[in-house]
Formats: structure tokens, sequence, C-alpha cells
């Protein structure tokens, strides 16, 4: 055996978990096999066991499913598939069935399979640390744990207790185990937790020599009763439903897991585990896990382990950091900076304003503090962290000093060329600006090497990504310290070249132009929103419009075709542009904040929004050829071509960005994985097909050049 190794002294037989290269144990193939030749020697030396031991060699437990062999997989292999996980929950079943006490020894984290190989154990013992964690995240990839984990979680804690572990997802620490009853014995840590591990796991096989599961025990009822249970039964009732509102049905997964809780528990265990075994072979063979552990496992882990951070910059951290202008952004980033323990100085034109940002931050830690979530200590030391100021000189030996001042070139260059000189030695300078092209913003700094876009997004407190925008004269210390600074805050950082709208600004203006048009072409508003709701987009393109207001969208096309102007080149409008001015000056439907847009905003509390009755009369045509397929495909088509536009222009040079930017950045669809994964999982030759076809319906829009499709290629991910 490779991955494991086993040993039997005085009646204890102790497996190890130890895979070899790798820096955690994993279910890949030679684990599989291994553990068929482990279960074989172990039921070869039944009669001189009295007890087994499940430990591991790493600094972790078991870190579950082999997920670069998942994405291998296609529908063709869902029998196999169903074949090796059956295969594998029969050695588990094998072992603990023998009627030998088994314990598992939790030196480390568990998640997903490592999990359900530590429910093998009849006894768990975990070291007692907040670092260490449990549970099955299976879901958020797309997947069920299928080794057994719905099954016996389920018979562990009820139905209605084990639904917040399975079918969201959710993890839980050592102490929280011990509550739940999952791990029934905890030690301290310290250099002498794996022995105490081992001793405590001696003692209990010594006090329980016939050790088996609840649910094998004669008399076992399941917490909370079973589905036909009055209790259980009102809430079936209502639970598909709700499931099916979070996912809009593109999420299969919550749904096959609800399905195995509930029908296993009217039927057997042996039964129960096949019913989970083709639920999750039907899963992991699918497109919707291969495009979610691509995007949430892969994709996620090279940006959190700096795959975009260029050179080999020694880490950075900054002590001070100043922002300019204390409006929402710039509230939102002071109080993600002081909530890291990061010295702020909040800088606007003067005190007033500038204290008018800081109480943005009083404002949250407060609901925090009020809610139990936070002592008034831990809210106090945030606060000190952050100096609102009217007075340039405080910005004095800040290592970054961000602007995020309105949308204005000349603004932003004042602001520059004051503030800049106040930057500690080393020290760089950054735009929050969301479209202005960084190379041209960099003309008004001293030293545009150190000069880097860092766009936020709002509510910055609540959304975790940050772009990062190379300029041309940009150097990769300034763009590795600016990686650094976003995790420094907790955020994710894609970076991405220099260009007109970045990638997500870029991206997200296709999404809403695309939407607009549609209204111009005569097609019900209504349509439009369902559509964008029911591809998976948060909301629709005119409600997210109206949230960042049409008059932002003329404003930047107003300075786009200025630029234009200035490079002797004529600006056309799209379209949707056209209309957006339309909607604007002849209406006067600035967006929400101005009073309404392509919505009314009823001033009575509670009040919902609704569509603006005159799109019907102004815009709407009963001759009008639409189909809800043909909207869902071209809000969701038209932003995968401009991404895939983006990287054959060198504006993005990573998939994992692409993907990443997309999904945190403007709301594409989770269940694709992605623009760049919504290609790659539909096919690439079907999505050109697809992208041809609206081209001739719908406009260049959707065309893809020789170029693009040639990015499509190139950057295809292997595995």
């Amino acid at each position: 055996m490779k991955t494991i190794s086993y040993s039997l002294a005085d009646g204890i037989a102790t497996i190890t978990f130890d895979e070899p290269n790798s820096p955690v144990n994993t279910m890949c193939l030679q684990w599989q096999e291994d553990m068929t030749e482990v279960t074989a020697q172990i039921v070869k030396d039944k009669e001189a066991i009295k007890g087994i031991l499940l430990a591991s060699n790493k600094s972790t437990f078991f870190a579950g499913a082999d997920l670069k062999a998942t994405m291998r997989l296609t529908a063709a292999d869902a029998p196999a598939a169903y074949i090796g996980i059956e295969r594998l929950k029969k050695n588990f079943r094998t072992i603990e069935t023998m009627g030998k006490p088994v314990v598992s020894l939790l030196n480390g984290t568990a998640l997903g399979g490592g999990w359900e190989v530590a429910l093998v154990g009849h006894h768990r013992i975990a070291i007692d640390d907040r670092k260490i964690q449990f549970g099955m995240p299976e879901v958020t990839l797309g997947l069920l744990p299928g080794a057994s984990g719905v099954t016996k979680m389920t018979r562990h804690l009820g139905l209605m207790g084990a639904q917040p572990y399975l079918v969201e997802g959710k993890i839980f620490f050592p102490a929280e185990a011990k509550g739940l009853g999952l791990v029934h014995d905890l030690v301290a840590p310290g250099e002498n937790a794996k022995a105490e591990l081992h001793a405590k796991g001696l003692a209990w096989i010594a006090a329980n020599p016939t050790a088996q599961h609840p649910w094998d025990a004669k008399g076992y009822k399941v917490p909370g009763g079973l589905p036909s249970s009055p209790a259980v039964a009102q809430m079936l009732a209502v639970a598909p439903a709700m499931i099916k509102k979070q996912t809009r049905g593109l999420y299969p997964a919550p749904e096959a897991i609800m399905a195995c809780m509930v029908e296993g528990l009217q039927v057997d265990i042996e039964t129960a585990l096949r019913l989970e075994s083709r639920a999750l072979a039907k899963l992991m063979t699918g497109t919707n896990a291969r495009a979610m552990i691509n995007t949430f496992f892969f994709n996620l882990n090279a940006i959190k382990s700096g795959q975009s951070r260029p050179g080999n910059a020694p880490r950075f951290k900054p002590a001070k950091v100043g922002l300019l202008g204390a409006g929402m952004m710039g509230a939102g980033i002071a109080y993600s900076q002081a909530s890291k323990g990061i010295v702020t100085v909040l800088k606007d034109v003067n005190q007033e304003k500038a204290d008018l940002g800081k109480s943005y931050s009083a404002k949250i830690t407060q609901g925090r503090v009020d809610k139990g979530r936070m002592k008034a200590d831990e809210q106090q030391k945030i606060l000190d962290l952050i100096q609102p100021t009217g007075d340039v000189a405080d910005l004095k030996d800040c290592d970054l000093i961000i602007e995020a001042v309105f949308e204005n070139r000349e603004l932003k260059a004042r602001v520059t060329k004051e503030t800049e000189p106040m930057l500690a030695t080393g020290g760089f300078f950054a735009s929050n600006t969301s479209t202005l092209p960084i190379t041209g913003l960099a003309t008004a700094s001293a030293a545009p090497e150190k000069f880097i876009g860092i766009h936020f997004f709002s509510p910055v407190d609540k959304m975790k990504l940050v772009e990062i925008i190379r300029g041309k004269a940009t150097n990769d210390e300034t763009v590795a310290r600016a990686y650094d600074y976003v995790q420094a805050i907790g955020k994710m950082p894609i970076v991405v070249n220099d260009s007109r709208g970045f990638f997500t600004s870029r991206v997200f203006g296709t999404f809403v132009m695309e939407g607009v048009a549609m209204v111009g072409e005569g097609i019900p508003a209504a349509a439009i929103e369902n559509a964008g709701i029911q591809c998976g987009m948060p909301v629709g393109p005119l409600a997210v419009l109206d949230e960042t207001a049409l008059t932002l969208s003329l404003h930047v096309m107003e300075q786009t075709r200025k630029d234009f102007e200035a490079e002797g080149k004529t600006y056309i409008a799209t379209p949707g542009e056209a209309l957006v001015e339309r909607m604007v000056r002849e209406h006067n439907r600035p967006g929400r904040a101005g009073g309404g847009g392509f919505y009314e905003y009823p001033p009575e509390k509670g009040a919902k929004k609704f569509l603006w009755p005159q799109l019907k009369a102004l815009f709407e045509k009963a001759d009008a050829k639409w189909s809800i397929t043909d909207l869902k495909d071209r809000l969701l088509y038209r932003q995968a071509v401009e991404t895939a536009r983006c990287l054959s222009e060198n504006v993005l040079t990573t998939v994992h960005d692409a993907n990443i930017g997309s999904i945190f950045g403007i709301g594409f669809p989770a269940w694709t994985g992605g623009a760049m994964q919504f290609i790659y999982g539909m096919g690439i030759e079907a999505f050109e097909a697809r992208a041809a076809e609206l081209a001739q319906q719908f406009g260049n829009g959707f065309t893809l050049t020789d170029e693009v499709k040639a990015a499509i290629r190139k950057y295809q991910p292997q595995y």
C-alpha cells in the first residue's frame, strides 16, 4: 500500500493515512485501492483485533475527494463512478460492522470526503483548536456527500438538524462538533495532543469492546422523527419550494441532497447508501459539478495562492493607508482596512464630510454589537484606527494612498499631485476608478511605475472582489504590493491589464446595455427582467442599471466620446446607450437615487418597486419577435463573448481571474462556473455555433473573430 500504513500490535489495528508527495490525504485512485487492501487485511486479522484506530500522518486528518479526477469525468462515466463509490462504501461498512470498536483520531481538519472517513469511527476524538474545520461543503461544488455522508449525518442529527450541514454545506469546529454529538471527546492543542488522542482512543476501545453505530443498534430512532411524523412532514411540504426559490432550478445538488435525506430515512441503511451513490454518480459526471469545482476550488485556490501575483517581491502589509474621498466607497474601504488592523486616514474636503464617512464604520459595527456578534471594545479598536480629516498633512508617511473621488479625470489628477508627496518612502498610489484607463491617470503621477488601479465594488464591506489594474508603466513590485494589500484586508484580488472599463466594468456594461437594447426592440421589460433572473443573474439588467444610475452610464459614455474626439476618432453609441441617453434627457429618469429609472420606487415604507408604467407606451411593440430562450442566451452570451475578447486583447491573462471576477464582481451565474467556464462547459464548438446564430440575429456584440476563437482554445484548462 502506498497511501495507507497498517499495523497490528497488542490487539490494536492502526490505519494511518499518509499520501506520498502530497501535503494532504485525498481519496485518489491509489487510496481507494489501498482501502480495499487494508479492509481485506482487517477481515483476515479479525480474531486478533480488539479495536481499530483511524489516524493521519499529515498536519490535517483528511482533505476529501480527488477533484482533478472528478474534472475528467463525463456523463458516460456515471456507471463506473457508481461502482467506485459503492466499493468504497463497502469497505467503510465492512470496517464499522465487524463488531470491533473503531476510533477516529482527528488531529486536524476533515472536510468533505475527509469527514466521511472520520464518520467511519464509532467514536471520534479531536484536538480542540478553532483552526480545525469539519463539515461537508460538497454542495458548494455541485456535489453531495456520497461516501455515506448524507445517510450518516441525517441519522446522527435528524432531517431538520442535518439540513444546514448538508443542504447548505455549513462548516463547524471541534467544540461545536462535540456539542452536536458528532465528536465525543476533545484534547487540548499542543505538543502532546497526538499522544493524548492515541491514549484516549485506546482507553475508549478497552471500555467499549462491542461498539457500533447508533443506527446499527436495536431500537434506534431518528432524532426529530421520520419524514412521516407530523412536525417533519409539515417542513417537508415547503422545503422543495424553498430550495427551488434559492436555486431557481439551476443547481441540482441541493435538491438531490434533500431527496437522499428524505428517501434514505424511509429505507434500511444499505438501501439508503445505494440511493446516495446513485445521486452522487449522476452529479459528479454532470456539467454543473465540473463547472463549480473548476471555479470554486481550482480557480479560487489559484487566487488565494497568488498565481496572479507577479515577481518575487517580499510579502507586504501596509501599516498606514490614506483614502481620498469619504463617500460610500471611501467609507467602505476605511471600514475594511480598520477591521483588519490597518491605520486609516480618511480625507475629504473638510472635517465634517470626513467625520460622516467614519460614521459608516460606527453604524456597521454598532449593528454587530447590538446583535452580540462583536464586543464594544472590539468596535472601539476599529473606530480608533480611522482618522477622519480635511487636512492633507495627515496623510504623511502613508504606505499607500487610494483616491476614491468622483469619476472626473481632472479632479483625479489634482488630488494625485496634491497627495502623492505625502507617501512614505517606497509607498505607492492607487486609483479606485471603475472605468477611466489607469495609464492616462498615471500621467499626473511623479512615479507612474508606482501608480496602479485598485477597483473596489460597492458595498465594499460585503463585496469580496477587488480588481487590480496594471497601467503600462506599473512595475511588478507595485502589482505584487497591491495584491498583498487586497489579501490583507480579506478580499479576493484579480489582476488585469489596462483598458477602457478594464474587465469587470466592461463586461458589466454589455449585460445592462444588452437588456436596454431589448427594451428598444419593443420587448416587454418584465420579460427582459425575468430572463435575467431565470438565467441566474442576481437581478435583471434594468434593475441593476437603476441601482448604478443611468446618469453614471451617460457620464461614462460622454467621457468616452471626449476621449475618442481627442484621439481624432468618432464614437458611435450602441442602441442601449442611445436609449439610456433618451431616458435621462427626454424623460428625466436618472435611476433610483434620482427618483426613478426603469422602475418606480414608492416612498411608502415596505412598498415594492415596480416597472415604470410608461415603458409599455414608449417602447413596447406588439409585433416584437422574441423567445425567453433568446433573451436568456443574449444576456449570458454577450458577457461571455466580451470576456473572451478581454482574453484575446490581453486585458485578462488567466482564466481564473476571468471566472472569479465575473462571478464575484458582476454576478455572472455561479452555476456556470464563470464567464469562461460557461464557454468550456457548453463545449467550444457548441458555444461558437450559438454565438454565430445570435450575431446574425442581434448584431456584432456576439461576433467571435478568429483571434477571439484562438484565445478561447489557448486558455482552455486541462485536468
